[in-house]
């Protein structure tokens, strides 16, 4: 028998195996796939020397998290290395021209000059005003989800910034992108680059409550700068994994759970397909997609308002993966300087993100879909050969299930038909903005929805996001109301992962704060 039992080895459910390993908890840790990480894995996709982030690539949201604020001298004993980034993301631009967040904000200013010199004086007393005003908006953040936790986050904002600060934020909390970045900026071009954000996490332009990421990413990588692992996000795997070692904790690979054992309300172990039974004394922590709980207690939980919920849980669309080995970086049109970004998102306009989503939504391909670039290799050359590079290319979004193609072109209705096709329309756009690119290409890997939830189950429909985050389904409603405190209606019975409350990134926020509830 051991303290706890984790099922799943995503970052939440290894952050928590951690902490409580470090507090002197006996804690047991199965994984289905053959390594720990979940979306969080760096692989030789390509070519041997070449290591490409198969999910996950920025993990700035986990070098500031509380977790690493706790464990980061421990996490740096067990390898965790960053590379800072300076030149954080940019805008290419159809007609060759483009525009990019760096942490000097005068150059960032002087960019955003060169499109509307109002706008640049916003973007300056936006970051102004973001100083002091970031703390509190990541204490909501950083809080457990209940009512009563909740109204005592809002009342400490209130007497630290008053009413009309708490106002504006919960205000803030609704808009859509549109409606926010309309509101302060009159370029087209510095809207779209901003609302790009909002495609990482399932928020097309108009969608209510979208608004946040745009603003606090433009905000934190203007004024912190950006961090990606050096060698690979599994820098942060690694150290994790090594961390619960090193405190006799144990992680077992391609091994299923098949069964949660419930007795009378009651979690108390986990079965595993090879037969055997192992019993937890204090707590099973499920690193899983919501819908899994029930189908692991047999079909039911015994609470059929839970049950609804877990099954009518809506994940986004799916994600289509293009990993790239190259000769040399990308021969951007719009000049040389977009080599130097890590992120380079190919969204001309809120037009085009607005109906790639719809298209996805709808199960159609989408005609241009919205592609994320992502050049690693221009501020950490140890993941390639020396001289030679790694592209991470996302296409935001995709249908998991094909219904049709919005361009009328390919003819494919399952992905293993459909993906060397869609993979040449990506190229295809990406070569209207980098000439010459397929030229450069040394060997290439693609990885569609269904790829991705084949080698991870928690991505349903190739979701890499692990569920919607629209104001229905977030905050105290994430996954379910009454349950985003990461309870279940089993007693010692957890759920984390990017389907919980604080939602997804690698900030491993469930799976630390559930850990710090546990541990008291």
């Amino acid at each position: 028998m051991v303290d706890a039992v984790v099922i799943g080895a995503g970052h939440n459910g290894l952050a928590a195996a951690a902490h409580l390993a470090m507090k002197g908890w006996s804690v047991q840790v199965f994984e289905q796939s053959d390594q720990p990480g979940g979306a969080v894995k760096t692989r030789e996709l390509t070519q041997p020397g070449f290591r490409h982030d198969i999910g996950a690539m920025n993990l700035s949201l986990f070098a500031g998290s509380g977790f690493n604020s706790q464990h980061g001298e421990e996490l740096a004993r067990h390898g965790l290395e960053f590379v800072p980034v300076k030149h954080c993301f940019a805008s290419a631009f159809p007609d060759g021209r483009w525009l990019g967040v760096s942490t000097d904000l005068a150059l960032t200013s002087a960019r955003i000059a060169g499109f509307s010199r109002r706008d640049a004086e916003t973007w300056q007393a936006m970051v102004a005003g973001f100083a002091q005003d970031a703390p509190h908006i990541f204490s909501v953040l950083g809080t457990p989800m209940t009512p009563w936790r909740l109204a005592r986050t809002a009342y400490g904002i209130w007497r630290a910034r008053g009413t009309e600060f708490l106002r504006d934020t919960a205000h803030l909390m609704t808009k859509s992108p549109r409606a926010f970045l309309e509101e302060n900026f009159e370029s087209p071009r510095v809207r779209a680059m901003l609302a790009a954000w909002g495609m990482h996490l399932d928020f097309p332009p108009d969608q209510a409550g979208g608004a946040l990421f745009p603003y606090l990413e433009g905000m934190a990588n203007q004024s912190f700068g950006m961090v990606i692992g050096r060698g690979g996000a599994d820098t942060m795997i690694n150290a994790l994994t090594g961390t619960i070692e090193a405190y006799r904790g144990k992680i077992e690979c391609n091994q299923t759970v098949t069964r949660i054992i419930e007795t009378n309300g009651v979690a108390s172990g986990v079965e595993l397909a090879d037969g055997r039974r192992i019993d937890a004394a204090k707590a099973v922590i499920a690193n899983t997609a919501p819908g899994a709980i029930p189908r692991l207690l047999g079909g039911s939980t015994g609470n059929a308002r839970y049950d609804r919920a877990m099954g009518k849980f809506r994940h986004a669309p799916g994600t289509f993966m293009l990993h790239l080995a190259l000769d040399s970086l990308p021969d951007w049109a719009a000049g040389d300087e977009l080599k130097r970004f890590a992120y380079v998102h190919l969204a001309p306009d809120m037009h085009t993100m607005t109906t790639a989503y719809a298209e996805a939504t709808a199960g159609l391909l989408p005609r241009q879909p919205v592609l994320v670039v992502g050049q690693p290799t221009t501020v950490d050359s140890t993941r390639a050969p020396k001289g030679k590079h790694t592209l991470w290319v996302q296409a935001r979004m995709a249908p998991g299930t094909i219904l049709g193609d919005a361009a009328g072109q390919i003819d494919a209705r399952d992905w293993d038909g459909a993906k060397a096709s869609f993979a040449k329309r990506i190229l295809d756009i990406l070569d209207s903005y980098a000439p010459g690119i397929r030229g450069k290409i040394l060997g290439q890997a693609v990885m569609s929805p269904a790829d991705l939830e084949q080698d991870n189950p928690n991505l349903v429909g190739g979701d890499q996001i692990c569920g919607s985050h629209h104001i229905s389904q977030n905050f105290l409603f994430r996954p379910a109301p009454g349950h985003a405190d990461w309870s279940t209606p089993i007693k010692r019975l957890h759920l984390v992962g990017a389907g919980t409350w604080p939602g997804a990134g690698v900030g491993a926020g469930s799976g630390t704060m559930l850990a710090n509830q546990l541990a008291k």
